[in-house]
C-alpha cells in the first residue's frame, strides 16, 4: 500500500521566534490521522521559561502571560511531545513537519536544554516534509511557499494559521494531495522517499544560498543557509556546526 494511504502523523510547533538555537516551544501538536482510523490529537501549550516576543506572538496569539499563566512546565511538554513522536515512529508511521528541519532541530535542542533523551537517539523517524516534496515537483512555480502557500496550491482547507494543531493536519493533507498526484512521490517506499528528501533539500537550500549571493544586498544571508535535513547537527563547542 502506497504510504500516503496509511496512517500520517502530523507535527508542528509554535515557537517564541525562528532560531533554534535559541528559541523555544510555545504549543505544540502531533496529530495522527488516515488510514482509515479516527483522528487523534494531543496539543501542549508550555511556559517557555522566557519572555515571547511581541513579533511572535502576534503570529501564533500566545503572549507571555497566556504561557506563564496556562503553559505546562517546559520539561514536561518536551518529554511528553519527544515520547509521542517516537512511539509513532516505531510503529512505521511517517512523521509529517512543513519545514521539517526547523521544527525537529529546535525540539532536539529542547530536549538537549531539559535533559531529555531525544527523538533521534531514541528512535529512526522517517519523516515527509510537504515544503522539500511540493518544490521538488514543482520547481519553477511562482509565488510564496509557505503552508498557506501550498494550502491554496493543493486545495486544502486551512482553518486557523499558525496553530499548532491546524497546522499539522494541514501538513499531512498537503502531503497526501502531493503524493496523489505525482506517483513518483505516492509510489515510494517511506525509506526511499526519506533519503530523497534529504538530498533534495541539500539541493534547494544551495541554490537558495546561490541565489543569496547573485542578489545585492543579500549576500551575507548565503552563510544561513543550512543544507542539512531532517535535523542540523548541534554546533561544536567553541566552533560552527
Amino acid at each position: 500500500m502506497s504510504w500516503h494511504l496509511g496512517r500520517l502523523c502530523g507535527f508542528d510547533l509554535e515557537t517564541t521566534g525562528v532560531d533554534v538555537e535559541q528559541d523555544r516551544i510555545v504549543t505544540a501538536c502531533v496529530v495522527q490521522c488516515g488510514g482509515n482510523a479516527p483522528v487523534q490529537s494531543a496539543t501542549w501549550l508550555a511556559d517557555p521559561g522566557i519572555d515571547i516576543p511581541e513579533g511572535a506572538a502576534k503570529v501564533h496569539g500566545i503572549t507571555t502571560e497566556h504561557a506563564r499563566a496556562e503553559g505546562r512546565p517546559a520539561a514536561e511538554v518536551v518529554e511528553q511531545v519527544v515520547t509521542a513522536l517516537v512511539q509513532v515512529a516505531n510503529h512505521g508511521i511517517p512523521i509529517v513537519a512543513m519545514n521539517a528541519a526547523y521544527d525537529l532541530t529546535l525540539l532536539e535542542r529542547e530536549a538537549e536544554r531539559h535533559g531529555v533523551t531525544g527523538l533521534f537517539a531514541s528512535a529512526v523517524p522517517l519523516v515527509v516534509d510537504p515544503r522539500v516534496l511540493d518544490k521538488r515537483v514543482d520547481q519553477y512555480r511562482r509565488g510564496g511557499r509557505k503552508l498557506e502557500d501550498l494550502c491554496r496550491t493543493y486545495g486544502v482547507r486551512l482553518d486557523g494559521a499558525h496553530s499548532a494543531d491546524a497546522d499539522a493536519i494541514a501538513a499531512c493533507r498537503v502531503a497526501w494531495r502531493i503524493a496523489r498526484q505525482h506517483p513518483e512521490i505516492g509510489k515510494a517506499s517511506l525509506d526511499e522517499l526519506h533519503e530523497a528528501q534529504v538530498g533534495w533539500a541539500r539541493e534547494q537550500a544551495e541554490g537558495l544560498a546561490a541565489h543569496f549571493r547573485n542578489t545585492p544586498g543579500k549576500e551575507s544571508w548565503a552563510d544561513g543557509v543550512r543544507t542539512e535535513w531532517p535535523l542540523i547537527p548541534a554546533p561544536r563547542a567553541g566552533g560552527d556546526a
